[in-house]
């Protein structure tokens, strides 16, 4: 048999400090109570509680539960008990899920897509154009209408927003450019030195040994060697993005370089990960070693 388990764990009778709640506590306990007279009733009374743990947390965490509405969860834990095989039951029950599915993933994932543009969502015509499909409503759009005005708009949308910000890379740059120290090679990456080390330089096929960190412009760290163990990483130079390839033959062992990655030596129009399309990128680079290669007889 299957049970439902809550990861988190938390005793059931928590205490309800205030008016509400225990206004809520003393209004389920005046519910008539079963009689637990035989092993079998002694077993499920014990099992039902048990089951119990780690309730509370995982209400508040995943339906946004108030604890003080502790007596209206429970009275409609006990109505949909009492339903097991009603098809209207199920049905209505399955409008609040998906009410909060919108809510929670679509509403959210799409205001997301539409971040930084003219566009917004206001989510009771969403409501109004979700049930509205569901009913046969074509009114105001077909369904392939509607379909096709969205996807339009949002692919415009994402392309403005995109231009927007590849164009704040593209500056980013050329104010970087100017700065102190930083230099620009022919290609277009430019670089920084913390520490020019003295030690051999790698050619693009051989193996190195590295510490990094890399971010893009707004300071969003994706990707840390120093943040695992061991802190280092091992990789042909030529097996890297473009930027990496180019300073790492140029630098020295022993060196410590930072790197301004423009996305036509990176990832480009791909997004990779956390890092968005057309993303300049920035690395802190120590070239620790390079590896021997084996002599070939």
């Amino acid at each position: 048999m299957l049970a439902l388990v809550f990861v988190a764990s938390a005793s059931f009778n928590t205490t309800l400090a205030d008016k509400k709640k225990k206004k809520a506590k003393a209004k389920t306990e005046t519910v008539a109570q079963l009689p637990v007279t035989t092993a079998s009733d002694s077993l499920s009374y014990a099992a039902g509680m048990a089951h119990t743990q780690g309730l509370i947390p995982y209400l508040k965490s995943q339906f946004d539960v108030d604890t003080a509405y502790m007596s209206d969860f429970i009275d409609g834990l006990r109505e949909a008990s009492q339903h097991e095989n009603d098809a209207r039951f199920k049905a209505r029950n399955a409008g609040y899920q998906i009410s909060q599915m919108i809510d929670q993933r679509m509403l959210s994932n799409l205001q997301k897509d539409l971040s930084g543009s003219r566009d917004s969502l206001n989510r009771t015509i969403f409501y109004q154009g979700f049930i509205n499909a569901l009913q046969g409503d074509t009114s105001i759009y077909t369904l392939d209408n509607a379909k096709e005005h969205f996807e339009t708009r949002l692919a415009e949308t994402k392309e403005l927003t995109m231009k927007a910000y590849r164009t704040e890379n593209e500056q980013w740059l050329k104010e970087n450019a100017t700065k102190e120290g930083v230099k620009t090679t022919a290609s277009g990456l430019q670089y920084r030195v913390l520490t020019m080390g003295n030690g051999a330089k790698p050619s693009a096929d051989d193996e190195v040994t590295v510490k990094y960190e890399g971010k893009t412009i707004d300071g969003n760290v994706f990707d840390s060697s120093y943040k695992r163990n061991p802190q280092t990483s091992e990789f042909r130079c030529n097996q890297v993005i473009k930027g990496w390839t180019e300073a790492l033959t140029m630098m020295p062992v022993g060196s410590k370089w930072e790197l301004f990655i423009p996305q036509n030596l990176a990832y480009g129009a791909r997004q990779a990960g956390q890092i968005k399309p057309f993303s300049t990128l920035i690395f802190t680079v120590e070239l620790i070693s390079i590896k021997q290669k084996e002599n070939k007889k």
